[in-house]
């Protein structure tokens, strides 16, 4: 099996992080509160963010295998804990049309508190989900 990723440390705890199958690239900066410059994604932001995405990525399978016409977008707020210090919480709000019926909003949200990133994740890991209508 082949890497999925290349990181490379920029000084100034930044790193590039090169996606190596498409060759694209994003950057991470440690937070202003923990010493860094804080003008792009931290890695906690992005487990934050991504288990949002995972979520809205497995309701877009769901979606599709169910013939449901889907969309969403997402809102991420990361909290932090410490001793030692540790993502304690995540919020996310998904926002999807309030055309969609019981029965598919039932599978839609089921199946967003089943993606792999949140059964990846710490089970201490609060996990605040909000599904909005509208």
């Amino acid at each position: 099996m082949s890497n999925t990723a290349e990181i490379i440390y920029k000084g100034s705890l930044r790193t590039t992080c090169k996606h190596l199958a498409s060759g694209n690239e994003i950057i991470t900066d440690a937070p202003i509160d923990n010493h860094g410059l804080g003008q792009s994604f931290s890695p906690t932001d992005l487990v934050a963010t991504a288990l949002a995405s995972c979520m809205i990525t497995t309701m877009g399978i769901k979606a599709k295998v169910n013939e449901i016409q889907f969309e969403a977008k997402a809102t991420v707020k990361k909290i932090m804990a410490s001793e030692p210090r540790r993502i304690g919480e995540v919020v996310i709000n998904i926002t999807m049309p309030k055309s969609l019926n019981a029965k598919d909003r039932t599978i839609l949200e089921n199946s967003a508190k089943h993606c792999p990133v949140t059964k990846s994740l710490d089970p201490k890991l609060i996990e605040t989900v909000q599904f909005i209508y509208e």
